[in-house]
């Protein structure tokens, strides 16, 4: 016998109002367990969300646009009586615990003290107050708009004289007014109330023909996190580099040994894990300011995020407790990490708690580059392609060896230039000779 159950919004981590980008099912599907059913795009990547049961959909409550938190209702099935326990058990887990009722016989506990993220949430990072420019009443008076418009403008006290009007002729709505203190306001406040003027407004269709493409939600919000990051974070970049030619003998080596098992061990896992070696020996390189930036909170623990390019923008998944794992374990995290963000199935978990992060080009190209710190991480390990150049031994001889370019940037306030150039010494020491990394 069929019943009517609730699919609602699994557990997606810490993420409140995350958007509806896709719906995947419409009614009168019948869909098998950990079939898709929406995708959802948070501020750092986007994830699918499964079927727990299978069934027939009955009626999709979302929309496209939508913002949907946990527990939020997605859609309603059909299910065999034997999936209800499989929903309720759903349920459950996403619906509010009990409160507690007066006069319970437990004793009351002290709250648990909470420990001080290493992460400084955006909001703790309110820039000061921005002065707003003076209003060309000249300007004002000659704009097309309507009077509620320019009650409006004045409330706000933005400048009609230098909006463009997107209505008929050019006229100014309330749209075009909210848009342009948008705008304003986002130019002021970056990167702690700088006062940068904004960007010109160009038509450049005026030049030739043109064609405009919306960024999507990763794009828009990994420029902002990294306009942020660039502002705020005073970079400093070491460039140096590693001799890998034993590193990439014993790569091939290796992979042709764990050919029939499928392992694909890659130079990246290898500076995986001579950076644990090289955090463990400058420990201020795995650290991050508190929110006040008072004090340096240093962790015990290595994960290491990797950049990965997708068709949507750059997501940074993090292979947590790489201390722990073999460099096998470590080649096969990151096959199935990278596979996972681009098909758009990266958990919250996923994305959060690194120490400090790499980004690799080598299988594009390029001799070095200056990647930006992914605050509230203090360093960033810019990797570029390998190239075989002649290198001067010590009996006279020249002879070919494979050099990898590293690209350092990392926080200035936390580290100083003579710890920056000391760890890229250490790590290239590790990559020239893998031995050491067993030290």
């Amino acid at each position: 016998m069929a019943e009517e159950k609730n699919i609602v919004v699994p557990d997606i981590g810490d993420f409140e109002g995350v958007e509806v980008i896709e719906i995947m099912v419409s009614p009168g599907d019948t869909i098998n367990v950990e079939d898709p059913l929406v995708s959802l795009e948070s501020d750092k990547a986007a994830m699918e969300i499964p079927s727990p049961l299978a069934g027939t959909i009955r009626e999709v409550k979302i929309k496209i646009g939508d913002q949907v938190s946990k527990g939020d209702l997605l859609a309603t099935m059909e299910v065999a009586a034997a999936e209800s326990a499989a929903v309720a058990h759903q349920e459950a887990e996403t619906a509010e615990p009990p409160k507690e009722t007066p006069g319970a016989t437990e004793p009351e506990q002290p709250p648990t003290p909470t420990p001080t993220p290493s992460r400084t949430p955006a909001a703790d990072q309110r820039p000061p107050p921005v002065t707003p420019s003076p209003i060309d009443e000249a300007g004002f008076r000659k704009a097309h708009a309507s009077p509620s418009v320019r009650k409006f403008a004045r409330e706000l006290g933005a400048d009609l004289g230098q909006i463009t009007g997107t209505g008929k002729k050019g006229r100014i709505s309330k749209q075009d007014v909210t848009a342009f203190v948008k705008r304003v306001m986002t130019s002021a406040t970056a990167g702690g109330g700088l006062g940068v003027a904004p960007m010109p407004e160009i038509d450049f269709s005026e030049f030739g023909d043109i064609e405009t493409q919306p960024l999507t939600k990763i794009n828009k919000l990994t420029g902002q996190f990294l306009h942020r990051n660039w502002v705020t974070v005073p970079h400093v970049t070491q460039f140096d580099e590693a001799d890998i030619t034993e590193l990439e003998a014993f790569r091939r080596q290796l992979n042709k040994e764990h050919k029939d098992e499928g392992v694909r061990v890659t130079v990246l896992a290898f500076l995986m894990k001579a950076l644990v070696s090289a955090l463990k020996e400058y420990p201020r390189f795995n650290s991050s300011l508190d929110p006040g930036g008072e004090n340096l909170v240093l962790k015990k623990y290595f994960h290491i995020g990797v950049a990965v390019d997708t068709p949507d923008g750059l997501v940074v998944p993090v292979i947590r407790d790489c201390d722990r794992k073999s460099l096998i374990e470590v080649a096969n995290e990151l096959i199935a990490v990278s596979a996972r963000a681009r098909a758009k199935k990266l958990s919250p978990a996923d994305l959060s708690g690194g120490c400090i992060s790499i980004s690799s080009l080598g299988g594009i190209g390029g001799t070095a580059f200056t990647p930006i710190v992914n605050a509230p991480e203090v360093a960033i390990l810019g990797v570029s392609r390998a190239q075989m150049r002649p290198v001067y031994q010590e009996d006279g001889e020249f002879e070919p060896r494979l050099i990898l370019p590293l690209s350092l940037s990392y926080d200035h306030r936390v580290i100083d230039g003579a710890d920056g150039a000391r760890f890229t010494s250490f790590l290239s020491k590790l990559l020239s000779d893998t031995r050491r990394l067993l030290l």
